[in-house]
């Protein structure tokens, strides 16, 4: 994918991230009986906003900018694989459907990643103890 289809998907995914977000904070002056009309696509896609939210929330601070970015992105990344999954169950348009399987792809890709980034640069428990005493395993 091309830089410029690359960041009109992630436009894609961050407008409706942000347009459900405010449409949540708003729904909560309205009755939750129009929440059930909407659908199973809707709550499924709803489900994966609150366990982003929940995820990224957990998230303890690190103290490195890098780290605590990309623990960041994991779940918020999960989050567009699980609402394009949703795409593919329940959308009909081929573009959007395509555009949710390169989603999907992508997605993955970039969360191995961040993984194996995150096994070669986060926090293990010899860079965190500096202390002359602490045991050097690095031999």
């Amino acid at each position: 994918m091309n830089k410029g289809a690359r960041r009109f998907a992630i436009l894609l995914v961050s407008i409706p991230t942000i347009t459900l977000a405010a449409w949540r904070q708003d729904s909560h002056s309205h009755s939750h009986g129009s929440m059930s009309m909407a659908g199973p696509a809707w709550s499924e896609l709803m489900t994966s906003m609150d366990t982003m939210h929940a995820g990224m929330a957990s998230v303890e601070p690190s103290g490195d900018s890098d780290v605590d970015f990309v623990k960041l992105m994991l779940p918020h990344h999960q989050a567009a694989i699980d609402m394009a999954k949703t795409q593919l169950l329940y959308g009909k348009d081929p573009q959007m459907r395509r555009l949710a399987q390169e989603i999907i792809t992508d997605q993955q890709s970039e969360i191995e990643l961040m993984k194996l980034w995150l096994k070669q640069h986060g926090p293990t428990p010899q860079k965190m103890d500096r202390s002359p005493d602490a045991p050097n395993k690095e031999h």
